[in-house]
């Protein structure tokens, strides 16, 4: 199946718009490592050029096009882009698994998620509208007051390769739905689908300016977006370090941040499972897209009365993953996203190798891929806390495993590190489960599974794993600035100060 990859210009203003300088980046199929396409590749004076555009999209007609509009006339937009992106599921799929990878069932999966993304915040958008000037119970009665939820302004959202178009529309879908106007920039390694959603802005006739698109090098592009002077707010999904700078950047304008950043979960398997359903949902969590997400429950702890059947069935189940090409029916493990990716992830496992620990499988390209990004998912055994792929985040189909004997133990084990994004626990005993999720140290818990995410719920981490809270009323939330308006009521002077004397 031929699939032409568009080529498109930057989206700036509502209008397709050559980089300044002229600047492309390839495209590159990791299933096969050919260039198939070419993005702009934006720079700072694109920056300054999207930022004015965002700015006049706040303020056209006195803020009555957009900012100032009615919730419902901004639900409206978003229901047609759901529409839309319902329309070009089969394209858009089709494009997302050739960009970054992933198998051909999954990002149909994410196109699904996508268009209910964009549904659930029309919803809170049209909400928003019955929640302003929410009255404010005042202890004097001469005064009345009410609240009122404003748009933050212009904000910067810098997306991550993993789920290029979902995780973008994340925060394009809420900052919208809070009249916000966003400028976007995914990930130079996945960009080809976050370019096809400005297509379908345009065609659903989003106002100019409400959301620019700048593909680009984050060193030339998101960089000079997550400081620039008049960006609002910039919310961020990736790497710690990444986030650091960002955060280091934002701090020096007084402006917020959200990030939401790496993360080492642990999935903790007590005794008294059934074994085929845990080996299942523990493969899920860390092997589900390609092994490439941030809340991949990747450090296995599993009760010492089971682990030696459990880890022999884990073997087993894991080395009868299909991996092929995304779009082969029944892949279920496609190519890491880059040479780049590929390189670190074998190189993690070759170190925990040497480090002492046992690769009871995988880490290494399979014999029947010769090209493309492809490694076996591995699982390691025999490690140490103190190792490398214990304590750090491998972005990619590795899973590490340690034995407890204990409940308390279990618990020290999972919460003994710098991230504190995901955890999950298996157990019959819901009482159990019950306290071991009080116990996580982590945003996100699963009870009997690992990775199910519903646009509803709220997604984010602890520690440095980052702050602030996507999806649910709280990804609106991050978009809102809160504003009280306090009246006085009374027709009595305030009489505070004694007035002067009558000549």
């Amino acid at each position: 199946m031929a699939i032409t990859v568009p080529r498109r210009q930057l989206f700036i203003g509502g209008q397709w718009t050559d980089p300044v300088r002229r600047k492309t980046l390839p495209v590159v199929n990791p299933a096969t490592e050919d260039i198939i396409g070419y993005i702009p590749a934006a720079t700072s004076e694109d920056v300054e050029l999207a930022v004015k555009a965002a700015r006049e999209a706040l303020t056209r007609n006195k803020g009555k096009d957009w900012s100032r509009a009615s919730g419902a006339v901004r639900a409206k937009y978003l229901r047609a882009i759901a529409a839309k992106v319902t329309e070009r599921k089969s394209e858009l799929a089709n494009l997302e698994a050739i960009d970054c990878g992933k198998p051909l069932d999954e990002s149909a999966w994410d196109m699904d998620d996508v268009a209910g993304c964009f549904e659930y915040y029309a919803d809170l958008a049209e909400g928003l509208d019955a929640k302003q000037k929410a009255p404010l119970s005042l202890p004097m009665d001469t005064f009345k007051g009410y609240v009122l939820k404003e748009p933050i302004g212009v904000v910067g959202l810098i997306t991550p390769w993993n789920y290029p178009l979902l995780m973008a529309v994340w925060k394009v879908a809420p900052a919208l739905a809070a009249g916000c106007a966003a400028i976007l920039k995914p990930s130079e390694l996945a960009s080809v689908t976050c370019l096809e959603l400005a297509d379908i802005c345009r065609e659903v006739g989003l106002p100019p300016g409400v959301l620019n698109v700048l593909t680009g090098l984050g060193t030339e592009a998101g960089a000079p977006l997550a400081s620039h002077p008049d960006v609002d707010k910039i919310v961020f999904t990736g790497s710690t370090a990444t986030g650091s700078n960002i955060m280091t950047s934002a701090a020096k304008l007084v402006k917020p941040v959200s990030l939401e950043l790496g993360g080492k979960s642990p999935i903790i398997v007590f005794d008294d499972v059934d074994i085929d359903k845990a080996v299942e949902w523990t493969m899920f969590g860390c092997f589900w897209t390609n092994g490439q997400i941030c809340s991949a429950t990747s450090r296995l702890l599993v009760h010492e009365k089971i682990a030696d059947e459990f880890l022999d069935k884990l073997v087993k189940w894991t080395k009868n993953i299909k991996i092929s090409d995304p779009f082969e029916e029944g892949c279920r493990l496609g190519p890491v996203v880059s040479k780049g990716q590929y390189e670190k992830v074998v190189k993690f496992v070759s170190n925990a190798r040497k480090e002492g620990a046992t690769v009871l499988c995988g880490g290494v390209r399979p014999e029947h891929l010769k090209k493309g990004y492809f490694v076996e998912p591995a699982i390691i055994s025999n490690v140490t806390t103190s190792m490398e792929i214990w304590r750090d985040e491998v972005f990619g189909p590795v899973l590490c495993v340690k034995t407890f004997s204990t409940e308390d133990e279990a618990i020290q084990l999972a919460n003994d590190s710098q991230y504190g994004l995901a955890g999950a626990v298996l157990s019959n005993d819901l009482e159990r489960c019950d306290r071991v999720s009080k116990a996580f140290e982590a945003g996100i818990v699963w009870v009997n599974c690992s990775q199910p995410c519903f646009c509803q719920a709220p997604w984010g981490g602890t520690k440095r794993s980052g702050f602030g809270r996507e999806l649910g009323e709280w990804g609106l939330e991050n978009y809102l600035s809160v504003k009280q308006v306090t009246q006085y009521i009374s027709n009595e002077p305030w009489g505070w100060y004694k007035p002067p004397s009558k000549l």
